[in-house]
């Protein structure tokens, strides 16, 4: 089945908290770094209750009402949500979250969510913060213009991230 990339609607709340956790749980385990599948379900289970998908719901009515600002796409396979990518513009610009869950990688489906995203940063210098036991998604980003600034993060005191930028 194709996917389909499009601009979410607030009735797809409900889909993306559940999606991010699922996505953790497939992606960041680590027992060097101490994160299992209790960890995460301690700092992201929250994306997945009532408040998370609230949370969710406000964002995406935030996007529609800015989206010079606020940038959220969605990527379903028929019904169901797969991934999404996110960010925000400040004096630069910011990607995240992306996610896209096991079955849906490795389609072209990536290249194509982040080619929208840059297609909406324009000219702005494009930064984030990715796992750094997370090859795959580094070798992703690299493949897209982005370097490693030497920054580095460990996010709640367990979860070791290094910053890269885009210039445009």
């Amino acid at each position: 089945m194709p996917h389909v990339l499009e601009p979410p609607r607030p009735d797809d709340a409900p889909a993306l908290g559940p999606l991010q956790l699922r996505v953790w749980l497939e992606t960041y385990p680590c027992e060097d770094a101490g994160i299992d599948e209790a960890w995460i379900r301690e700092q992201h289970g929250s994306s997945a209750t009532a408040d998370g998908i609230a949370g969710w719901r406000a964002f995406i009515e935030a996007a529609l009402r800015q989206p010079d600002l606020l940038f959220c796409l969605v990527a379903r396979s028929g019904a169901q949500t797969v991934g999404f990518v996110c960010g925000r513009r400040e004096e630069t610009v910011t990607l995240g979250p992306m996610y896209l869950s096991n079955e849906a990688q490795g389609q072209g489906l990536g290249d194509r969510m982040m080619r929208e995203f840059l297609a909406w940063a324009g000219d702005t210098p494009v930064r984030l913060w990715v796992t750094d036991y997370n090859t795959r998604a580094i070798r992703f980003y690299r493949r897209h213009g982005f370097e490693a600034t030497g920054e580095r993060e460990l996010w709640r005191g367990r979860l070791p991230n290094l910053r890269m930028v885009r210039e445009p």
